[in-house]
């Protein structure tokens, strides 16, 4: 069977994603663009094939419709609508809402049987409502989460320190939003402490940074997308490799009944475990205060869960 993986939505991120995806090795034999916008997307399969030449991987990129997610491993959903200046991702929730229930209806209707990767803003909203829209196992719904927070992180520290980000273990977690928090308490480097190298002052500067990345970047160029790309790329690899890596995406938190990121083990199967890092007693309360949020958010939806 392909690894045939199917993009719904294909504006700034989801090309990017599509992008990214030809300009690495992986095991994606197949992508398929779908978006409202047939003649556009037309133009993009067109320029992506003339990349082929040059790229790592062979894959087949081709426009198509939502009979394609009946065999297709991964539908990657980046459709909805921009975070504009001065808006926050949780203002984008009622569109964006009844935008999922078109598309996941439309993909599960047409037989679809993979992992949902999400990458729509507010993005734990909409990977819970995938999951109640899909009624697939918790584990086949995946939300980028704060992967992408997290790399600004890494980068941030990496640029500080003068040490490669890949060798920087520190996670965002909680809300890709406002809410989110960096668990500094777990932040090392080489398996040393994070305070060896970083000052309280320059933690809480570099996490307020990482919280206003996509202001600063919409503020100047009108919207983000080469950064989370490459994130879904990695989720991507992580699935169809088989990988068993840790990545902090936003999966289904059974007990308090969110989507949320926290460090997750990605496999085949898709989250193959949610791994709860112990924080201390402030982390503690920012994750409670992040959970709340997402379940406000998600309360104040009028959504057909039956």
């Amino acid at each position: 069977m392909k690894n045939k993986v199917v993009l719904i939505g294909c504006g700034n991120v989801g090309m990017s994603y599509a992008y990214a995806l030809l300009n690495q090795h992986t095991y994606v034999d197949e992508l398929v663009l779908i978006d409202i916008n047939q003649e556009r997307i037309e133009g993009e399969a067109m320029d992506l094939n003339h990349c082929l030449a040059y790229s790592p991987s062979k894959v087949k990129v081709r426009v198509g419709d939502y009979r394609d997610c009946r065999d297709a491993k991964i539908v990657v959903i980046a459709a909805g609508s921009n975070q504009e200046v001065g808006e926050t991702r949780m203002d984008l929730i009622t569109k964006n809402s009844r935008i999922f229930k078109s598309i996941v209806t439309l993909t599960m209707e047409n037989g679809f049987d993979g992992i949902f990767l999400v990458a729509t803003n507010p993005l734990d909203v909409m990977t819970y409502l995938t999951l109640k829209y899909s009624k697939l196992p918790p584990n086949r719904i995946i939300g980028s989460g704060t992967t992408l927070d997290t790399a600004r992180l890494r980068y941030l520290i990496s640029e500080k320190v003068n040490i490669c980000p890949k060798d920087i273990e520190a996670y965002v977690i909680g809300e890709h939003g406002d809410s989110e928090f960096v668990s500094w308490s777990n932040a090392s480097i080489a398996l040393t402490g994070i305070d060896t190298f970083l000052t309280k002052e320059e933690q809480e500067n570099m996490e307020e940074e990482v919280r206003n990345s996509a202001y600063e970047i919409i503020k100047r160029k009108g919207a983000t997308y080469y950064g989370i790309g490459m994130c879904l790329v990695k989720i991507t690899s992580a699935i169809l490799e088989d990988q068993n890596i840790i990545l902090p995406v936003s999966s289904y938190d059974t007990k308090n009944d969110v989507c949320i990121s926290t460090p997750a083990v990605v496999n085949k199967d898709g989250v193959k475990e949610k791994i709860y890092i112990p924080l201390n007693e402030e982390e503690t309360e920012k994750l409670i205060d992040s959970i709340k949020i997402i379940k406000n958010a998600i309360e104040g939806l009028e959504f057909d869960n039956e």
